[in-house]
């Protein structure tokens, strides 16, 4: 699995309870400029309406040499294609366990893009400055490791 981009803030304000690979409706000119690395997930974020999950607040910008008969829309909503069990369980969660779904990553799996998406919750402040004050003892604990080689 090669990643294109990963949504690192994600990690930083959610528990990520569970992973969910899924497919993404793009036209031809959001492939090229995927492939060119011009996305952001940063303050994406997954809905629910009419029967599938959107991906919204996704920033894919245009080449400007693959999009010239098209007006390109940058952050419109992406459909996730997602299989009818997995689309059952997420609504039950999002609704009864307080749940949100938030995008990870998006990736090439066998040539096609897909999007790693997450079954988050919210952390609450402390959690958060726990969680840096744990990464910065990892990272001193690696650098006094080299240091005793």
């Amino acid at each position: 699995m090669m990643s294109i981009i990963n949504n690192r803030k994600a990690f930083h304000d959610y528990f990520i309870e569970e992973q969910i690979q899924a497919g993404l409706v793009l036209e031809g000119w959001e492939v090229k400029a995927i492939r060119a690395g011009r996305v952001q997930l940063k303050e994406s974020y997954i809905y629910w309406r009419k029967d599938a999950f959107y991906l919204l607040g996704c920033h894919i910008t245009a080449l400007p040499t693959a999009s010239t008969h098209v007006k390109p829309n940058p952050t419109q909503p992406r459909k996730l294609l997602l299989n009818q069990r997995e689309i059952n369980k997420l609504i039950g969660k999002t609704e009864r366990a307080g749940y949100t779904i938030v995008p990870l990553n998006l990736h090439y799996h066998k040539g096609r893009i897909k999007a790693e998406i997450g079954l988050a919750k919210g952390k609450k402040l402390h959690d958060k400055r726990d969680a840096s004050k744990e990464a910065d003892w990892k990272r001193e604990k690696q650098r006094l490791m080299k240091q005793n080689r």
